[in-house]
């Protein structure tokens, strides 16, 4: 199955991400099938650009976005609907806030 993911590139503390194409379990570092955008966080305005085509023939085709690809393509209008919003908690972590320390 294929998934549309960020891969960062860029240098040590200047990171810009690509947005690639890629089968699943793979390492987004690896080969990847397309790279169809990229994303620069570091300038003013933040730069998002996206191939709209590819992205949508890529979206008909049933491929799914990581929460943050699905995120970032609703803040910048290429796609509409809710965002996805992930919060995850180690075990460790759940005891002890059921036990009811404040760390």
């Amino acid at each position: 199955m294929l998934s549309i993911k960020l891969s960062r590139v860029g240098k040590k503390k200047q990171p810009q991400y690509r947005l690639i194409v890629i089968e699943k379990g793979r390492d987004p570092w690896g080969r990847s099938k397309e790279v169809i955008g990229h994303y620069n966080p570091m300038i003013n305005p933040k730069v998002f650009t996206v191939a709209k085509e590819r992205l949508d023939y890529y979206l008909g085709n049933g491929v799914q976005l990581t929460d943050t690809v699905n995120n970032l393509l609703i803040n910048y209008g290429f796609i509409t609907g809710a965002k996805r919003h992930k919060v995850s908690i180690t075990k460790k972590r759940a005891a002890k806030i059921a036990k009811g320390d404040k760390k």
